[in-house]
């Protein structure tokens, strides 16, 4: 039974980490989802309060650096709020309309039009937001990437 219970927690960090590439899977979800499968499958008595404070840290950086992440991308090249919303919009459709394709065209296309269409600004200057709207999610899926794995490093260090 306990290979079983591995292979269930192993699985939801694996769909953790599936979340950097569609953001519309709850990765932080996930992460917690398998620690609670841990603690109901063995014990919890491991994961002591000095552990949830770690792990509530981290989550909330790990909030943290998403936002910030695409704002920063964005608002450095000059992009609009306009440009953020649709940089979300594209990042949360894109992946769905194009497969694989769509996680990095997306925040770009929306970025882009929102930038175009929204704030009427020239094509360049538009496809400059879209190029920083990109950058700040591949930034910001990089940084969630370290912060999941160190999550999951400190719930290995707890339990082991």
């Amino acid at each position: 039974m306990d290979i079983l219970y591995w292979a269930i927690i192993t699985a939801l960090f694996i769909v953790a980490f599936i979340g950097l590439i569609y953001p519309i899977i709850p990765s932080v979800l996930f992460i917690y989802i398998g620690f609670i499968v841990y603690g109901l499958s063995f014990e919890f008595s491991s994961m002591t309060i000095s552990f949830w404070i770690f792990e509530i840290m981290l989550t909330s950086l790990l909030f943290l650096a998403d936002y910030a992440s695409n704002l920063f991308g964005v608002k450095k090249y000059g992009g609009s709020k306009a440009a953020i919303w649709g940089s979300t919009i594209g990042l949360l459709l894109g992946p769905f309309v194009i497969p694989f394709l769509g996680i990095i065209l997306g925040p770009f296309i929306g970025a882009v039009g929102a930038e175009l269409v929204l704030h009427r600004k020239p094509l360049k200057e538009s496809f400059k937001v879209g190029v920083g709207s990109l950058l700040g999610f591949l930034g910001g899926a990089l940084m969630k990437g370290l912060i999941q794995a160190a999550m999951i490093a400190i719930f290995l260090v707890y339990i082991l």
